[in-house]
């Protein structure tokens, strides 16, 4: 074939078509521009046959014209699916003219499979009949991967946005246009088909934050600036009414040095921001509790032994300031009164096992050295799982309820409640009772002190508070308070009756001087109260489960049988056992038995005969 032959091949019996000098340009114009395009180009006759193909089509199956034209799909080796497929277009091309578009796969001879897009349609004759069929393919391939890359990004982005819940949204801002999805419309309250605009977006901000919002937006299409955007505030639901605290963040794209377009995320965080809000008033509420409280409230990790917080009144039990404290558990128990180190430390051991424990210690202030009686109730606090996350505890020092507490007993309110203020100015304790009756009733419970006595209104009645106290055996010392002009023998009386003093005043100014070294002396005189006194009131500080702990022990009980009768282990039950007998001042088991009899725990004999836990 020379190089003015004509390309297209229409076979023997086909018609030429054209001659001449004229047609032989075009067709070499023709074939100069189908030879040059990277599409396929070819055409078939009504033999289903190529009549024609342009270079990227020779190359692509990897054939010479000689090798190609006139030959059929079939004569190719064609799919067999395929080759029906497309001689099918060309009957119905052939027949009515058509135009057809499709995709197939196709796996070229030289290996080159893709995708390929086709357009076909006819070639009309002079006579008006279809001459050829003529096709263009194209590899779309890229495309579909593209397409396909392209879904496969949406759909991750469809599941981010509705795990997390955030709303996706443009705005062109040259046009002031927005696109929003359906979850950033119910953000502000709007039906997910209600048509967006810049008004409307704007109406539903809340009026405090408007400023604030026009602010970040100017900023974010500033060219001076990045272009980034992040703002919150809250919106009034147009439709629903409902105020919503909203996040939002995007960046702004810039051409030339204008703004042309901005993409941007939302998200709802109302819950979040009320959650936060309870718990700041519930932190606030605390804080106010524990910075008024005259208990020390701690709170510490059970798994580093670090201590996380302390209250205010840790500086006025400890005497030191807080960035004085120490820093563990460990630290703090060195300041532990030795005698009391092992009872605290079984303590400790109970909480840790899940159980709330009271105890009683001394502490030796690391400032001056004095020692301090507490009284510490600590517990455990768990996590959303139930596991122990952290140990609680609420101390109270008991020191002053040991050596200064004064029981003021006066028929006047008021004089009474001027004592209680003159004996507070002292720096004791007071605590007033209207009758001698009111006061006896409980005398016997009550911490050791010393009981101030009014007699001057009703001495009858007052001189009965010491001589029951004696004759009951109740240890509290008593000192009475008498007016000018009584006679001897009221003192003598009131003596007899077992007044430690009696103390004489002239008028209510030179009360407190009188009563001064009075008190002081009483509380003096106060004897440490015996084990046989103290057994009760020790046993009622117990804890529950201690009680039970230890009632199953005077019933003779081994820790295997008492954890099974109370639902614990048996360790737990040895970390109970060992706190019982430290709180209690046992020595040993016998020791524990006679103070829980004494204490009216257990009847007499109910200990003897029974076996030694183990």
């Amino acid at each position: 074939m020379d190089d003015c032959a004509p390309v297209f091949a229409t076979g023997v019996d086909d018609p030429p078509l054209g001659s001449g000098e004229t047609l032989a340009g075009q067709v070499r114009f023709l074939e100069a521009n189908l030879s040059s395009i990277p599409d396929y180009v070819y055409a078939f006759d009504r033999r289903r046959r190529f009549a024609y193909a342009n270079p990227a089509m020779l190359a692509l199956l990897g054939l010479t014209v000689e090798e190609m034209l006139g030959k059929s799909f079939e004569d190719l080796n064609y799919p067999a699916d395929l080759a029906a497929l497309l001689n099918g277009h060309i009957d119905q091309i052939f027949a009515d003219g058509a135009t057809i578009q499709n995709e197939v796969f196709f796996r070229s001879p030289t290996g080159q499979a893709a995708y390929f897009s086709y357009l076909w349609g006819p070639v009309w004759g002079p006579d008006g009949s279809v001459e050829l069929v003529i096709g263009v393919s194209r590899d779309t391939s890229e495309r579909r991967a593209f397409e396909e890359a392209l879904r496969t990004s949406e759909a991750r982005l469809r599941a981010a946005t509705e795990l997390v819940g955030i709303g996706i949204y443009a705005w062109d801002p040259r046009t002031g246009a927005l696109e929003w999805d359906e979850r950033l419309r119910a953000m502000w309250g709007l039906s997910p088909d209600t048509p967006v605009d810049e008004t409307i977006f704007e109406q539903g901000i809340h009026p405090d934050d408007r400023e604030r919002v026009r602010a970040a937006i100017a900023a974010c299409v500033d060219p001076a600036g990045d272009g980034s955007y992040s703002v919150e505030y809250r919106v009034i639901g147009r439709d629903d009414g409902v105020l919503r605290h909203i996040v939002t963040w995007g960046r702004t794209t810039f051409e030339n040095g204008h703004p042309i377009g901005f993409i941007g995320a939302a998200a709802d965080v109302t819950d979040r921001r009320h959650a936060e809000a309870a718990i700041r008033a519930s932190e606030a509420q605390f804080s106010s509790f524990a910075a008024h409280s005259s208990n020390l409230l701690w709170i510490s990790d059970p798994v580093t032994g670090t201590i996380l917080y302390r209250s205010a009144a840790f500086e006025r039990i400890w005497g030191i300031p807080q960035e004085q404290a120490a820093h563990s558990i460990e630290q703090w128990l060195h300041y532990v009164h030795p005698e009391d180190r092992l009872q605290v430390e079984h303590a400790l051991a109970t909480v840790k096992s899940g159980e709330a424990a009271q105890y009683e210690y001394r502490i030796i202030r690391p400032g001056d050295g004095s020692v301090r009686r507490l009284r510490d109730t600590s517990f455990p606090i768990l996590d959303d799982n139930g596991a122990i996350a952290r140990i609680g505890g609420i101390t109270e020092d008991v020191t002053q309820e040991e050596i200064g507490q004064v029981y003021i007993v006066s028929t006047k309110a008021l004089d009474a409640r001027r004592l209680a203020g003159m004996v507070r100015t002292m720096g004791y304790r007071a605590r007033t009772f209207e009758s001698a009756t009111t006061f006896l009733d409980i005398a016997a419970l009550l911490t050791p002190g010393c009981v101030l006595v009014d007699v001057r209104k009703a001495k009858a009645d007052g001189l009965s508070v010491p001589r029951e106290l004696k004759a009951r055996a109740i240890a509290l010392p008593s000192v009475v308070l008498d007016t000018p002009g009584t006679d001897l023998m009221s003192a003598i009386a009131a003596m007899k009756a077992g007044a430690s003093d009696y103390v004489v005043v002239e008028d209510e100014t030179s009360v407190p001087a009188g009563l001064s070294s009075a008190i002081a002396e009483c509380l003096a005189a106060v004897r440490p109260v015996s084990r046989d006194e103290t057994a009760s009131a020790r046993v009622t500080r117990l804890t529950p489960r201690e009680r039970e702990v230890l009632q199953a022990l005077v019933e003779g009980n081994t820790n295997k049988e008492t954890g099974k009768k109370l639902g614990i282990s048996p360790r737990t039950v040895e970390l109970h056992r060992a706190q019982v007998m430290n709180r209690l001042d046992a020595g040993n088991l016998a020791e524990l038995i006679q103070i829980a009899l004494a204490a009216g725990l257990a009847r007499p004999g109910e200990g003897s005969g029974t076996r030694k836990p183990t």
